[in-house]
């Protein structure tokens, strides 16, 4: 593919306007995130009103904002009045106080009072997901009419493929498919049609929540009522998926030991970097400084049995790895629905066996290899401290994150770092408690 960088230094626009005829709507996207902000707006400019409001909905809030700052007013509010009220609400939501006031100002009052509406739920909550824009239907409706309808309002809203079915409160009493429609007779009444057994959740759940809901019931739309039971939305596929890969990208550098950039990795500067990650690297050094102490406390034993120094790297990064492994099962686990804080008990017990059974494992390897090498006590001392070692972290690891969840904490937060610095204090204290037990020091 022609790198549209290489197409805007040349300006030569007739070149740039072909490569854009030419290419997908995602891969213009893609490019368009590559180029410097100052060049964003120039293959912006070429592109028909339709297919610029589909690159600039394929862009995340950081570039869409790149992209406005080099347009001219006229183009700059079009785009942002033609966009979808939910995408609108998350692109104001993340741009500067002054920069967010200059979109809202530009705006239509209709489309003005939509993006309100949602700004006023909270950041992480379902309403501000949700696409006010919808088609509802009566339960007397006959299909011919339901049809006409969707064709007469479809066009202006951002799904008909799944139409709820409400009364004259708005009240939801059910969701009809568009494809149920399409097949049925024309006299056939909706309220035949529909299905009562509907999924839905409220403005004020959390969104995260809701997007999983989307994901587990495999359904295209989820209808969001407010605190009346009143339908005021629905919670589109698209938009949930867009939930889901934010929340797993914030939770994987969490994980990791970072905190999330909240931006594209290229967009991000060094020091954003750096920052990121240094608060976490402070706060791991500090609980390392746990590990140093144990060594101090036990320098005796280290002294009267140097041998004994040359296992440790090995038995803490066991132990470390073995906690990392729990936490992230786990914490998968937990972000998919799979456990709850009430399935601990059962949890705690299936990861210590698991631990149990790998801590047997690796001592009958290494039991031998240490004797012939080592001697006796030394490969019993070993072998012990990687059963107890790998059944204390496996525990660990599986309990601290549905702990941190009970408590308010991100699960994530109780990351494979964190584990595994502490987990290598602890296992140095067993270690060297087993170590003075046989050899009675």
């Amino acid at each position: 593919m022609t790198d549209l960088a290489d197409l805007v230094r040349t300006t030569d626009l007739a070149e740039l306007q072909q490569w854009l005829a030419e290419t997908g709507t995602l891969d213009i996207a893609e490019e368009l995130a590559r180029l410097d902000p100052s060049s964003m707006a120039v293959p912006f400019r070429l592109l028909t009103r339709d297919r610029a409001l589909a690159v600039f909905e394929a862009l995340d809030p950081y570039h869409q904002q790149q992209v406005l700052e080099g347009l001219r007013d006229d183009r700059y509010h079009q785009l942002v009045e033609d966009m979808d009220p939910d995408d609108r609400a998350r692109l104001v939501g993340e741009l500067p106080a002054k920069v967010a006031r200059r979109v809202l100002a530009g705006l239509s009052d209709e489309e003005r009072a939509k993006t309100a509406a949602l700004l006023g739920y909270p950041e992480e909550s379902a309403g501000r997901l949700m696409t006010p824009e919808y088609v509802s239907l009566r339960q007397s409706m006959s299909v011919a009419d339901a049809l006409a309808k969707v064709r007469r309002a479809g066009e202006d809203v951002e799904t008909i493929y799944a139409l709820p079915v409400t009364d004259d409160q708005r009240h939801l009493r059910g969701i009809v498919s568009l494809r149920q429609l399409v097949l049925s007779p024309p006299d056939r009444v909706v309220g035949d049609l529909m299905t009562t057994d509907v999924y839905q959740v409220h403005v004020t759940d959390d969104r995260e929540m809701a997007a999983r809901l989307v994901q587990d019931a495999d359904v295209l739309a989820l209808p969001v009522l407010d605190s009346e039971e009143r339908l005021v939305g629905v919670i589109t596929v698209d938009d949930a998926m867009d939930v889901i890969e934010a929340e797993e990208t914030e939770d994987l550098a969490l994980h990791g030991g970072s905190q999330p950039l909240g931006r594209p990795y290229l967009s991000a500067s060094v020091p954003a970097l750096a920052r990121s990650r240094a608060l976490w690297l402070l706060v791991l050094i500090i609980a390392a400084a746990m590990t140093v102490n144990v060594l101090s406390f036990f320098e005796e034993t280290l002294e009267a049995v140097v041998t004994l120094a040359l296992f440790i790297p090995l038995l803490i990064d066991t132990g470390g790895n073995s906690g990392a492994q729990a936490s992230t099962v786990v914490i998968r686990a937990m972000a998919v629905g799979e456990v709850r804080f009430s399935d601990l008990p059962s949890i705690i017990w299936r990861e210590a066996r698991v631990g149990l059974l790998l801590g047997t494992m690796l001592a009958a390897a290494m039991f031998v290899p240490v004797t012939l090498f080592f001697d006796s006590d030394i490969a019993i001392i070993v072998s012990i401290t990687l059963v107890v070692i790998c059944t204390w972290a496996t525990f660990s690891g599986s309990m601290l994150p549905l702990l941190a969840k009970r408590v308010g904490v991100d699960p994530a937060v109780v990351s494979a770092p964190l584990i595994t610095t502490l987990v290598d204090a602890s296992g140095l204290i067993i270690y060297f408690l087993i170590a003075r037990a046989v050899l009675d020091i």
